[in-house]
Formats: C-alpha cells, structure tokens, sequence
C-alpha cells in the first residue's frame, strides 16, 4: 500500500509559524534577561538559580505576549 503524503493546510502552517515565532520569543526573553543579570553594571556578575528562574519566567511571559498578539492579530484579519 502507498501512503499519501498530505500538503500542510493554512490551519497547520499557520500553526506552525505561531510556535516558532513562540519559541524564538521564549528564546529572546531569556537570552535577554540572563544577559542583563550577567552584564548590568552594579549587580554581582553571577549568574545563580534565581537569575535562572526568572530568565526562565520572563521567557514564558515573552511567549505568552507574543502568541496573545499572534492571535488577537489573526482575529481581526478573519472579521475583516
């Protein structure tokens, strides 16, 4: 038996292109506040499991606003 290979719908791309815009923003946040943590003048310079911890939150909250506007952006294309 052959099996058909099926081409992504929108639905599917779209849903692909709304997770790795989700996980580059988890990414940035991250990368962003660790950064911070390791080269702001006036802070220790260490990197510990809190700075870890709240990289870590600050990424999840960075993907969170980014796929809350990915989301509220494709509503209004579909009222218009």
């Amino acid at each position: 038996m052959t099996e058909q290979q099926q081409e992504p719908g929108p639905d599917q791309a779209e849903e692909t292109r709304r997770r790795r815009a989700g996980i580059a923003a988890f990414l940035v946040g991250l990368v962003a506040t660790l950064a911070f943590f390791a080269f702001f003048p006036g802070l220790p310079h260490v990197i510990d499991w809190g700075a870890i911890l709240v990289s870590l939150v600050v990424g999840g909250l960075a993907r969170w606003a980014c796929q809350s506007w990915m989301n509220r952006s494709a509503k209004k294309t579909e009222r218009m």
